[in-house]
């Protein structure tokens, strides 16, 4: 029942920073941007999934998706909340060592730091068996050595650290042995590139290069050989906050076309009142709440500690939020014809911005892949 009906303290969160997300307009500079983090960070909203003995709110990933929602659906999406205090926040909060948790929950919960996490590598693809970035250790001082590189980590620029996924086996073995490590940012052998994309945001996204990085013992996260279990601790938060953002991104360009559709007269008559235009906003206001259904239902598996059971609901919270987002925009743009295709409305950078909750992560077709066989039990095609 907690996923279908929302408590009183939920609400009340809603509405809190549903009036914050509401005194900030959509900007796509950069300083504003940071102003708006450390605002809401100082409001408790970042912050609000990690432990009150560090410095968070003690709360979850259902109080940070709703967070993160609601500053969507304001035009104010911030990006990073998916990357650092919920995937980053999240793993180290539950495999960090105390030492870890004390330098970083604390200043990732108030704004002043970040972490930028990377997974994606050039050739790997949404294939992470095939991480090429390796790990070893110096037998001589004990210190660990990265070399790999990364692609498509968002906001290395503006993070203090990354999150990196290696692997201590050699990629030949066809094994997988992920391995979690903290990089600083001016980590020597640490190179970043911005990569040229016509995606209209204000975190960049980066190729990173790492070129025997030196890296102290303590630099890594958790257990040597837990393997996936610390892997999709910060997996699946990543797809239940990207659902947040394609659920926030398709409430703002929903809330744009009905508003326009109550004023917009032609001959006399509101175009709301024609059911061509009427329907395709019904059908795209129903679409973002099933999606936030599972959305919710995922955010609370997760939190009970139920990781196999939140892997399959937060799969398919970011399929069915990443096609209601596209479509919601989509419908929004036609609904406005010509404006929305303006800047005086921001409806048209959304038209990009959305494919993001389609393709990342994750794609969607990987998404089916996995409850193919992983839900339906069918047999594999790769």
């Amino acid at each position: 029942m907690t996923t279908l009906i929302e408590s009183n303290e939920h609400k009340s969160l809603r509405e809190a920073v549903a009036a914050f997300a509401q005194t900030h307009p959509h900007t796509t500079n950069a300083e504003d941007n940071t102003r708006l983090w450390q605002a809401a960070a100082k409001l408790g909203y970042i912050g609000v999934n990690l432990p009150e003995a560090y410095g968070g709110g003690g709360a979850g990933i259902t109080e940070l998706s709703l967070v993160l929602e609601e500053l969507g659906a304001a035009g104010n999406p911030l990006l990073m909340m998916i990357v650092s205090p919920a995937i980053c926040g999240t793993v180290i909060a539950r495999f960090g060592t105390e030492e870890q948790k004390r330098e970083w929950l604390p200043p990732l919960a108030d704004g002043t730091r970040l972490m930028a996490f990377g997974i994606t590598e050039p050739d790997a693809g949404s294939n992470s068996h095939r991480i090429t970035t390796t790990a070893r250790r110096d037998a001589a001082t004990g210190d660990w050595i990265l070399t790999g590189r990364k692609v498509f980590v968002s906001g290395v620029d503006i993070a203090d650290a990354t999150l990196i996924v290696g692997r201590t086996e050699d990629a030949r073995t066809g094994k997988l042995k992920p391995c979690l490590f903290i990089v600083p940012r001016d980590a020597p052998g640490f190179e970043r590139r911005a990569i040229d994309m016509e995606l209209n945001a204000v975190e960049r996204q980066f190729e990173l290069t790492l070129d025997d990085v030196r890296l102290p013992a303590d630099a890594l996260v958790g257990d040597e050989d837990a393997g996936l279990l610390q892997l999709f601790a910060g997996l699946n938060p990543e797809r239940v906050m990207t659902a947040a953002f394609g659920i926030g991104m398709g409430r703002f360009a929903l809330a744009k076309a009905v508003e326009y559709a109550r004023e917009r007269t032609v001959w006399k008559t509101p175009i709301g009142a024609h059911q061509a235009i009427a329907h395709p906003l019904a059908q795209a206001h129903i679409d973002l709440e099933l999606a936030r259904l599972m959305m919710q239902k995922a955010a609370h598996l997760y939190d009970a500690g139920d990781d196999v059971g939140a892997g399959e609901a937060a799969n398919m919270a970011k399929y069915a939020a990443g096609e209601a987002c596209v479509k919601a925009v989509d419908q929004a743009v036609h609904t406005l014809g010509g404006n929305g295709l303006t800047r005086e409305f921001g409806l048209a950078r959304l038209i990009t911005a959305s494919r993001v909750a389609r393709i990342a992560p994750v794609s969607r077709e990987m998404i089916l892949n996995y409850v193919s066989h992983q839900t339906l039990g069918l047999p594999k095609s790769y």
